[in-house]
């Protein structure tokens, strides 16, 4: 890597452009376009998640102020906010999906067979949703409520690395648990998820496809007694069971064993009760395994933060899929950039440095080990509290 290239530059090398310009033909991006390449497109958006900017005005006149640095990385001319808002509505949107499924490929394979610390070898993946509120007057198509719009991005992390794996976008209006009908999970992988998943015909379907998964259990479920397994109290652990749905629905959506543990936070005091087909793995490691759920808010963290409503530039469905599939390019390209030059801070972290560095000509390793040459409290791999 060019060691006189800004921080902004050394990112943006992570992307492989050759396949870049490969979307682009398969997708016409180009097409009929004299001024505004493609390209040139994504660096604005990448631009202003780094950057946190505000709107489109905002965003235009940082860039324009910025020309003399970002001739250097492809945007040659002045950006003006008709030309970007046409980008955003006309630009097909498959493009930056398609993009993000590169990044996706590459960063798995950059964390294969990596430990998360529980004892088995299997990839664990956690599924959830986040859900970003719009405006109905400028986003009508964005179905949610009577009087609020809204659309979600459903994700599947792979907990390997924090890596979204699946991106899929719909309205407000539209259900957690429908997302599982669209996923074909590799068998031999655990899923966890929260209660808001909870479907015994599809958890079923899940288990014939073996798929492990574990997922919280509503309060009022009902069920009948099987079996018993001593537990641990110290650690937290209440009871460990083998149990039988109860109530004819569930009994003939799941028909099979489940296993049932409980568990108490001593932190929160909070009474957690886990559902899982995995019989074989030590009941504490089932509760860890739903601890793990909080590096899905890695992902969302940085979704929330970069895409409220007066951050999408255009009101059109193509538009704001196009911001967050190149918000999650981003990402992808953060965590890439983190596990190939083994930088020691938390992504979070890493974007806010390199928010506050764009243009500095500094090498990244280099720029990361300064920032943290005093902060030696900083906890590298915090873990947030979910339960």
């Amino acid at each position: 890597m060019n060691r006189g290239q800004s921080v902004f530059a050394q990112l943006l090398a992570f992307v492989p452009f050759s396949h870049f310009e490969h979307l682009v033909d398969r997708f016409a991006s180009n097409h009929g376009i004299r001024h505004f390449s493609a390209w040139n497109h994504f660096l604005c958006i990448a631009y202003s998640q780094l950057t946190r900017r505000e709107g489109l005005r905002d965003l235009v006149a940082c860039l324009n102020s910025q020309r003399a640095k970002l001739y250097h990385i492809g945007i040659r001319g002045k950006i003006s906010r008709s030309t970007l808002a046409d980008a955003n509505e006309r630009r097909d949107w498959r493009l930056f999906e398609a993009l993000g499924h590169r990044l996706i490929a590459i960063a798995v394979e950059l964390h294969q067979g990596e430990d998360i610390g529980l004892g088995f070898k299997e990839p664990l993946y956690a599924l959830d949703s986040t859900t970003i509120d719009l405006c109905l007057t400028l986003f009508p198509w964005a179905d949610f409520r009577t009087t609020k719009a809204a659309v979600k991005a459903h994700t599947i992390v792979d907990l390997r690395g924090a890596i979204p794996v699946f991106v899929h976008i719909t309205t407000g209006k539209v259900h957690d648990v429908n997302v599982l009908d669209l996923i074909h999970w590799p068998a031999g992988s655990i899923v966890v998820v929260d209660r808001g998943y909870l479907d015994f015909a599809r958890l079923q379907s899940l288990h014939q496809s073996q798929v492990s998964f574990v997922i919280r259990a509503k309060d009022n479920l009902r069920y009948t007694w099987v079996a018993s397994r001593e537990v641990d109290k110290s650690t937290g652990l209440r009871s460990d069971q083998s149990i039988l749905l109860a109530t004819p629905k569930s009994k003939l959506a799941y028909p099979e064993r489940l296993r049932r543990v409980s568990f108490r936070d001593s932190e929160t005091d909070k009474f957690l009760v886990f559902l899982t087909n995995r019989f074989d793995l030590p009941a504490l490691t089932i509760a860890e395994i739903y601890r793990k759920r909080w590096q899905v808010e890695t992902f969302f963290k940085w979704i929330k933060q970069n895409l409220s409503i007066k951050h999408f530039f255009g009101n059109s469905i193509n538009a704001v899929k196009s911001q967050i599939w190149i918000s999650v390019c981003v990402y992808l390209i953060v965590i890439i950039a983190k596990k190939r030059l083994n930088l020691p801070a938390s992504p979070h972290l890493l974007l806010n440095i390199i928010e506050v560095n764009m243009f500095e000509k500094i090498p990244i390793e280099q720029l990361v080990t300064d920032a943290l040459l005093h902060f030696d409290d900083y906890p590298v791999d915090n873990q947030m509290l979910l339960f």
